[in-house]
């Protein structure tokens, strides 16, 4: 392989044309280069040397070799001088910055938007912060579940009257992420037909308040605030969490054609001609008995006799599977959500897949999460250094 090209694996993949400088931490930032590094961009992570746990995470560890596969990985000090030197000439070469610092310190450090820009006018540089690259919270360092708080989801999350509860993924990181990957892809597209590249950012509250989608909408429209729901849909009922006599199951029956399959599937079709019971939004005010009276039967039989009851009557339902059952539905072993990853030193470990899907190309692992500054000499010499220059670099513990 040549030093300034992608790994042969990648080269029929949409994004094999594309060069990252990964500068991110922690998972909102590492979230969205996971996707340009699945689909083929030849990824540069770029951290500082001598990186322990404490900026990197265990790198043995789950989490990061399920965040960091598919990319070269190299040690740089961005605070010397020849450090700075080296990150500015990769940037020159690179097609997207993205990064997850706090506003002051990418400034601090002189690898803002502006300062790439200087070099590279063609660069498509994404960040990530907690709040907002200004305003009166810019400065502020967010963290995931701060967001989930100041952006309304643990105040409608938990059952009534818990009081706040978190959701139990850090989805304001993961959500940052995913939308900046988005946006990335946007200000390439368009840097196609006008040559230049664009400053792209969100942040952890603009991808909460998003995300509260038609809860947002029920207050900016309709001057509803919405109260915690617990397993209920906050509207349309019956839709939740129901026993069984093994379990729980989730049933979804909340339009009246799917309410009367329902109450003929439980063999109550008294129940059609309940009167308060008749439409989605009596049910909804009644929802405590209506709940009630569908539980003390389903709570009767096995949830495997009422997901094929259900499933056959055409109302969805499903079960409700702990992790390790997840990875073991049938479904789930056919979309191929666990990949294999080959690493040299740890084996072969399962990995979460890229959900997306491009017809005729394969989203198997290219390469194994790096060990730190693995790649560094090979990226070096790809942005023009010399063999010398990187030893007399790695003499003074720039690398």
């Amino acid at each position: 392989m040549a030093d300034d090209a992608p790994p042969k694996a990648a080269a029929a993949l949409p994004l094999s044309r594309i060069t990252v400088l990964d500068l991110t931490l922690a998972r909102a930032g590492p979230t969205c280069v996971r996707h340009l590094a699945d689909w083929g961009a030849n990824v540069i992570r770029i951290e500082p040397p001598g990186s322990g746990e404490e900026v990197t995470g265990n790198r043995d560890g789950f989490d990061f070799q399920n965040l960091h596969r598919n990319k070269r990985a190299i040690r740089l000090d961005l605070k010397s001088p020849e450090g700075h030197a080296a990150f500015m000439r990769m940037a020159a070469k690179a097609d997207v910055v993205v990064e997850n610092m706090r506003a002051a310190v990418k400034h601090r450090l002189h690898v803002a938007y502006d300062d790439v820009r200087a070099v590279n006018p063609r660069i498509v540089y994404g960040s990530i912060s907690g709040f907002g690259q200004d305003g009166p919270y810019g400065p502020r360092a967010g963290v995931d579940q701060i967001a989930q708080g100041m952006g309304g989801l643990m105040s409608i999350t938990g059952l009534p009257g818990q009081g706040p509860v978190r959701v139990g993924i850090p989805i304001a990181d993961l959500t940052a992420g995913n939308l900046l990957a988005l946006a990335i892809m946007t200000a390439l597209f368009e840097r196609e037909a006008t040559g230049v590249g664009r400053w792209v950012h969100t942040s952890l509250l603009e991808a909460m308040v998003f995300m509260l989608d038609f809860q947002a909408s029920r207050w900016l429209i309709g001057g509803e605030v919405a109260p915690q729901a617990g397993n209920d849909h906050p509207t349309g009922i019956p839709t939740g969490v129901f026993p069984s006599s093994d379990g729980h199951i989730n049933i979804a029956a909340s339009s009246n054609r799917l309410w009367e399959r329902l109450c003929d599937a439980l063999e109550r079709p008294e129940w059609k001609a309940r009167p308060e019971w008749k439409n989605q939004a009596d049910r909804s005010r009644d929802r405590a008995a209506v709940n009630a009276a569908i539980g003390a039967v389903t709570a009767t039989r096995p949830a495997a006799h009422w997901i094929d009851l259900f499933e056959e009557a055409g109302i969805p339902c499903g079960p409700i599977n702990t992790i390790d059952r997840v990875f073991a539905d049938p479904q789930v072993r056919h979309l191929g959500l666990a990949r294999t990853m080959h690493h040299p030193r740890l084996g072969d470990e399962q990995v979460v897949s890229s959900p997306i899907n491009l017809q005729g190309l394969s989203r198997d692992i290219r390469l194994p999460t790096p060990d730190a500054g693995q790649h560094t000499d090979e990226v070096l010499r790809w942005a023009g250094y010399s063999d010398p220059e990187i030893h007399d670099m790695r003499a003074k513990g720039i690398l």
